[in-house]
């Protein structure tokens, strides 16, 4: 059976590329070709989200509804740059996926360019991930990377999705380039932005802040909690959350990113009433890097 047509398919689905990828051996060079196009136009999609997410957006101007229209043109725009000869990652990708399948002598050398685009994906392969992060982290990958082992036993402890508590740091924290500085310039490591009560009596760091007052953003100074660690913070974050009955609504609730969001508004944890949308905001931010990288390493 010979590979689809170009046009027939959507080359950012997963699942289509998982197919072709199992198919490579029966269909031959034209199913190879297909899945490199497929995640040609992928790796791109993911360039411009990228891009997007690096551009701030005001949550005041913004929707879901043109989230998803966005998503939708960015896809189409992949799918486009894709076609003829791309940015050259396809070429890569046939020659790898050729030698795999024992057809390697029928397949051209690759070009320089190509070969630089498989570098600059190196990342994404669940075989890259970096065994210790410096901090901050450099990408927004690496941020999760870094705090979902914590995230996952302060989530099963709260019973949250640990991509909400993810969420959560780099809603606080900018993923993970602003946070309190101790006296002597350290890092705090306070990714909740956690304030220092009369009944904490560790290390302390003060730094400006912003609080609404009746809707009104107003600057401050503050005294937050320090940490030796991200993973410190982390479970000092679960035992505060699990330990205030005001953050009940909070607890137990799963993938819900909004129910979270909302439990930790009604509990007093922030101020700023555009809380929960900007909380959605990111989490979708994550949920969407997440989905790509899990793409990518499939067929890497």
């Amino acid at each position: 059976m010979s590979a689809a047509p170009v046009n027939s398919q959507f080359y950012a689905d997963p699942q289509g590329l998982s197919a072709l990828r199992k198919d490579v051996r029966a269909q031959g060079s034209e199913a190879v070709r297909e899945t490199a196009r497929q995640f040609e136009s992928l790796f791109t999609g993911m360039l411009l989200k990228s891009m997007r997410a690096a551009t701030p957006k005001d949550s005041l101007m913004g929707s879901d509804q043109q989230d998803f229209y966005q998503d939708m043109f960015d896809q189409q725009m992949a799918t486009h740059l894709s076609h003829g000869k791309g940015l050259g990652l396809a070429d890569m990708l046939v020659q790898q996926l050729m030698r795999n399948a024992g057809e390697a002598g029928g397949v051209a050398a690759s070009k320089p360019v190509a070969a630089a685009a498989a570098a600059a994906s190196a990342p994404v392969a669940a075989s890259t991930v970096p065994t210790a992060i410096a901090w901050p982290p450099a990408t927004r990958k690496e941020f999760i990377d870094a705090l979902m082992p914590a995230a996952t036993e302060a989530g099963r402890k709260l019973g949250v999705d640990p991509k909400s508590l993810v969420a959560h740091a780099a809603l606080e924290t900018g993923w993970g380039k602003s946070m309190p500085r101790n006296a002597d310039g350290s890092c705090s490591f306070n990714l909740f932005g956690i304030k220092a009560g009369n009944s904490w009596s560790g290390a302390r760091a003060q730094a400006g802040t912003v609080e609404f007052v009746n809707g009104v953003a107003r600057n401050e100074t503050a005294t937050f909690r320090s940490y030796s660690s991200p993973q410190a913070c982390l479970e000092d974050y679960a035992n505060l959350l699990a330990s205030k009955p005001r953050f009940g609504a909070a607890l137990g609730t799963g993938t819900d990113a909004t129910a979270f969001a909302t439990g930790l508004k009604s509990g007093g944890y922030a101020t700023d009433p555009n809380y929960v949308g900007k909380f959605g905001a990111v989490a979708r931010q994550l949920h969407a890097l997440a989905a790509n990288t899990a793409a990518a390493g499939r067929i890497a």
